[in-house]
């Protein structure tokens, strides 16, 4: 199993206080973009930090060997269709809650 951290960057800081009526529809499409991945045991974690240097979103994945975390997060569509990115970190383990 592999781990990753993944910082979902909007496409800019102050994103969450100024989305148009359709990059708010992208966001619901994102949100359930993780859950969707969550329910298959991909991701373990994911949501929102309120970062006074401007908002952005953790996920935490868990996947086998020969999965491509940067190709499956390329999947999101908020990456796709609304100028949005992920940093993604390697973890060396990752232990959570049953």
């Amino acid at each position: 199993m592999k781990y990753y951290l993944c910082k979902f960057l909007p496409p800019r800081t102050d994103f969450l206080a100024t989305m148009t009526p359709e990059e708010v529809d992208l966001m619901k499409r994102h949100g359930a973009f993780l859950n969707d991945l969550l329910d298959k045991g991909i991701v373990v974690a994911h949501g929102p930090v309120d970062d006074p240097a401007g908002g952005w979103g953790l996920s935490l994945y868990q996947v086998a060997d020969d999965v491509d975390v940067k190709a499956l997060a390329s999947q999101d569509p908020m990456v796709t269709d609304g100028g949005a990115r992920y940093d993604v970190l390697p973890m060396r383990h990752l232990r959570s809650r049953g």
